[in-house]
């Protein structure tokens, strides 16, 4: 398992029309090869947004990194600030603490 934890600030567009975008992109990410699952995250105290994504493992998050989903992800205008920061989990405490099957 990998953990990638991507965060965006939004700019030019309201929370409501944000959502609208996630609840559209919603399933694609959900037949993303690789991905587990995906956390979508949100502070609008400090706008910032984003996701937490939890992969099989580097590879499928790299195929995602260097796909056609990222780079929209990327480009999309309104979202600024953009920064992915991925880790490896440890699987022996994370067992225990149930994190992982």
């Amino acid at each position: 398992m990998h953990v990638q934890i991507i965060t965006y600030n939004l700019e030019n567009t309201t929370e409501q029309d944000y959502l609208a975008l996630c609840r559209d992109l919603a399933p694609t990410f959900a037949k993303m090869p690789g991905l587990a699952t995906k956390y979508w995250i949100a502070d609008p105290a400090t706008n910032t947004y984003g996701g937490v994504y939890i992969w099989t493992d580097r590879a499928a998050m790299e195929a995602y990194m260097a796909g056609e989903v990222a780079a929209a992800v990327i480009a999309h205008p309104n979202l600024t600030n953009i920064t992915s920061k991925d880790f490896d989990i440890l699987d022996a405490p994370t067992r225990v603490t149930r994190g992982l099957p």
